[in-house]
């Protein structure tokens, strides 16, 4: 399995899933800002927009975060971050894993962007709006699917930790007790570290 990043992007969220799944596999860093090994003729079958994170892995080629978070947790079941298809929860499993790329992403543009919020005609609602499900679903709950840490938690997690770092996390006990039991997590603290700066 080989997994094409570049420190300081969305891919630091797929070395944390690596890292949970437990399982070998090889960082190849592209370096998006200057270009270097955007020429390597692997990654770009794997990544067609050239962006990262990317993955492969035999005939498998990925480059969306929530599609590879969601091959990871399928092909390694023994890691215990899938539901299985059998389950009746697999549906709610996979809307909350496509819901950072889908709905928190679009929300945090906004509030970066100062773009006026148009709940009626964005897909993502409003900002608010995110958080306010986003919180819902964590009332009461240690993680997304419940006791039970799963992909879904480490896209969401990884969001929630950027909201924070970056000041617009909103003054919520829920996600900001959420956010601190992802960074005690050993796989996202592996993750942060391997995601420093390069020098």
């Amino acid at each position: 399995m080989k997994f094409y990043w570049c420190e300081q992007t969305r891919a630091f969220r797929i070395t944390w899933m690596l890292e949970e799944a437990g399982q070998p596999y090889e960082r190849i860093r592209v370096d998006i800002r200057t270009g270097d090994n955007k020429d390597d003729p692997d990654f770009e079958a794997a990544s067609p927009m050239g962006k990262v994170p990317a993955l492969t892995d035999g005939p498998v080629k990925l480059w969306d975060s929530g599609a590879i978070c969601l091959y990871v947790a399928d092909k390694y079941p023994e890691a215990g971050l899938t539901v299985d298809a059998a389950d009746s929860q697999r549906f709610g499993f996979i809307q909350w894993l496509m819901f950072t790329n889908s709905v928190i992403e679009p929300a945090m543009v906004e509030k970066f962007m100062n773009v006026p919020a148009k709940q009626e005609s964005y897909g993502h609602g409003s900002f608010d709006s995110m958080i306010g499900v986003l919180e819902q679903g964590l009332s009461g709950k240690t993680w997304i699917m419940g006791e039970r840490f799963t992909a879904a938690d480490v896209l969401l997690g990884s969001s929630v930790h950027v909201l924070e770092k970056f000041g617009l996390l909103p003054d919520s006990a829920t996600l900001q007790d959420y956010v601190a039991r992802c960074r005690a997590r050993p796989a996202l603290q592996t993750a942060l570290s391997l995601d420093e700066p390069q020098t």
